[in-house]
């Protein structure tokens, strides 16, 4: 029985020398400690043995036992420690290789041209008020002396919501005019930014949904000079002291008397491109001393109060700013040309 052991002994710690894997190992130790195994068949013989080679034979076979058991642990942590340096390998980073870039949101053009034509009428006195898109038609029209058969009340040109033609998307931002005289005393600064709708065909030029900042003054005295002089202010502060501006006598509803009044084109200098039609000149949008209708409809006596109103399309404002030749641009989210911004 004692070469029985040492055979067995051998045999496993031999076996385990070759072990690839825990699968191997654990079909070595079913082999050789199972309960069917080679040491469990040897120990079940130790019946036949005398009372006086019980014990030796016993703490033979536990020596073997333990020296079997103490090699299978040790074959175990070396697989575990080989297995966790291939992971690691496996797993392991260069922390030399460059990194993932990452792409920096850029703001729009036109939301920066608007940022920068606030500060520009703030630092002129004027405060930064808003109203509501969806607006009454009392307030987009009849308040602002827009007669009932005027044609921008007419549906191929305004948004209406309700059948009746009483609630609409404002074609303008004058609304907020309206009722921040109804809510305030004069005098009255204001510059109104917002998004407006009209039914327009899309072009370089224009388009249905774009953006508006409209400008009212109201006090004492006030006279078609001083409207001149904060367009011209404005003009140069946002272009530079080269532009020019120029009013062209013209009609609205809500002023009297009413000019449009044009920056001189940006992109070629005046000397004619297709953003200006070649005619050198940029319509910028209407201005006017308000009409005295207007002023009794809010409740101000145009005996006492006077002032003029004006207004900016915001876009055209970007296209001059970035020198963009196309507003449609702005819309089209192209990538290509949002990063240049």
């Amino acid at each position: 029985m004692k070469e029985q052991l040492e055979k067995i002994r051998q045999e496993a710690l031999g076996a385990l020398e070759s072990v690839k894997d825990a699968g191997e190992l654990d079909a070595l130790r079913v082999r050789f400690l199972g309960k069917k195994g080679e040491l469990t068949g040897v120990l079940k013989t130790m019946g036949k043995l005398s009372a006086e080679e019980r014990p030796v034979m016993g703490q033979a076979a536990n020596n073997v036992r333990a020296a079997i058991e103490e090699k299978i642990e040790s074959v175990r942590a070396e697989l575990k420690e080989k297995a966790m340096e291939a992971r690691l390998e496996a797993e392991a980073i260069d922390v030399t290789i460059p990194g993932t870039p990452v792409q920096l949101g850029h703001r729009h053009p036109m939301n920066k041209a608007l940022d920068e034509a606030k500060d520009i009428f703030i630092s002129m006195g004027f405060k930064i008020l808003d109203g509501p898109e969806v607006e009454l038609a009392d307030y987009n029209f009849t308040k602002l002396n827009i007669a009932e058969n005027h044609p921008s009340r007419d549906r191929s040109d305004t948004f209406y919501v309700t059948d009746d033609e009483e609630v609409l998307l404002r074609t303008q931002t004058s609304p907020v005019q309206i009722r921040t005289m109804e809510s305030h005393e004069p005098p009255v600064r204001i510059v109104a930014p917002g998004r407006v709708f009209r039914r327009d065909t899309p072009d370089a030029t224009h388009g249905m949904n774009f953006h508006q900042i409209e400008g009212l003054y109201i006090d004492r005295n006030v006279s078609m000079a001083d409207l001149k002089s904060v367009l011209r202010t404005f003009a140069t502060e946002m272009y530079g002291p080269k532009v020019k501006i120029r009013l062209r006598p013209h009609f609205f509803p809500f002023t009297e008397p009413s000019v449009e009044y044009d920056f001189s084109c940006i992109m070629c200098g005046g000397k004619g491109c297709p953003v200006c039609k070649n005619s050198g000149w940029i319509e910028i949008a209407g201005a006017g001393m308000v009409d005295p209708n207007v002023l009794k409809n809010v409740g101000y006596d145009p005996e006492i109060w006077s002032g003029y109103a004006f207004g900016l399309g915001i876009e055209r404002l970007a296209m001059l700013r970035y020198r963009i030749p196309d507003l449609r641009y702005l819309y089209e989210n192209d990538v290509r040309f949002l990063e240049q911004f």
